[in-house]
This record gives C-alpha cells, structure tokens and sequence, in this order.
C-alpha cells in the first residue's frame, strides 16, 4: 500500500535553530513517538525501535533511520526502512526550510511510504489516520523540544 502525505508546520525557533537540531540524530530521535531503544551508527544514521499500534496490529518496529541535510538546498531528507511483526515500511520525506522575518520557520513537507504486509491489511483509512498522528506527534515533539533550548 502506497501513503503520500504533504503539509505545512511553523516552527517557533529561526530557520538556525531548527538547523542545528535537525542535523543531531539524538535531537531528532528525541521526538519519536513512543520510542523504545535508539543506537547511533554514525552522525546521520541511527536504528530506532518504536512502539506501534496500528489496528489490531500492535507491537515494536525497529527502523533504519537515515537523516541526509542539504543545507545549501535548504532542504532536509529523511530515509526509513524497517518493520516488525511481519510488516515493512518503506519512507522518503522531505522538508524544505524556510526562516521567516518575525524568526519562526516554515517547514514545507512532503513523503511517500509503502507499506506491506498485515500492517497493510488494516485499510487504508486506519493506518493514514495512524501515520498523520505519528507525523503530527513528532512536530509536536520538535517544537515543544526546540523551545526549551
């Protein structure tokens, strides 16, 4: 099953700020959530296991996370692969950054996800519902976790 999803989000930090958290992998694996385990692999890639529930389906997936930033692009890229419990996801996102004059910034998003197995067997209709919650819940987490800086 093929998910697109595209979106705007105001972040309340300068287009800086956001930078420099995006591009730490313990910053950004802070905002999963209901993450379980993190390992670091190196400064952009981490496998993280989270908590899902997704339907009837309901337990911990563990993910290949790969951040890639462009800054000179003003542009981030996201890279996901994994699963768990029989099911695979399969996710590209991207976000392009812009600061705004009265110091917030824009973040213009947009993924594609495939995602097979039972996972995928819910309907359509649940498991987007489930993948906007997480979407919103992780640039909840960003904010909340950037104003506290």
């Amino acid at each position: 099953m093929k998910l697109e999803y595209s979106g705007q989000e105001k972040v309340q930090a300068s287009a800086e700020k956001v930078w420099s958290f995006i591009q730490d992998p313990q910053k950004v694996a802070s905002c999963l959530p209901d993450l379980k385990s993190v390992e670091f692999k190196d400064d952009k890639n981490m496998v993280a296991t989270v908590g899902v529930a997704v339907g009837p389906v309901r337990g911990s997936f563990k993910f290949n996370i790969e951040l890639d930033p462009r800054p000179e692009e003003n542009k981030m890229m996201v890279r996901i692969r994994g699963g768990g419990l029989g099911s695979a996801v399969d996710l590209t996102a991207s976000a392009d950054i812009s600061g705004q004059e009265d110091q917030t910034t824009l973040l213009d998003w947009n993924g594609v996800a495939s995602v097979s197995g039972p996972a995928a067997t819910v309907g359509g209709r649940v498991l987007d519902a489930q993948a906007k919650r997480l979407i919103e819940t992780v640039f909840a987490n960003m904010g909340k976790k950037m104003s506290e800086v």
